[in-house]
């Protein structure tokens, strides 16, 4: 069954080098930092302190029905 269109073709394997492996390595170990936003304790302070303050307060009145 030479040639038939359902049989997988092998393909040669490149086994990794040693430098390749070390490389791999040393990228998991000393990963770059992390690009973000970076914001002010008091500024955070502020927003969570206003946050708590609206979540505490009491509800608007609704008006009574009937």
């Amino acid at each position: 069954m030479r040639g038939d269109p359902m049989m997988p073709v092998e393909t040669p394997r490149k086994l990794p080098t040693s430098s390749d492996t070390t490389a791999d390595v040393e990228a998991l170990l000393n990963p770059a930092e992390a690009d973000g936003t970076f914001r002010d304790t008091a500024e955070c302070k502020g927003g969570g302190t206003l946050l708590g303050l609206l979540l505490l307060s009491s509800p608007t009145p609704r008006p009574k029905k009937g």
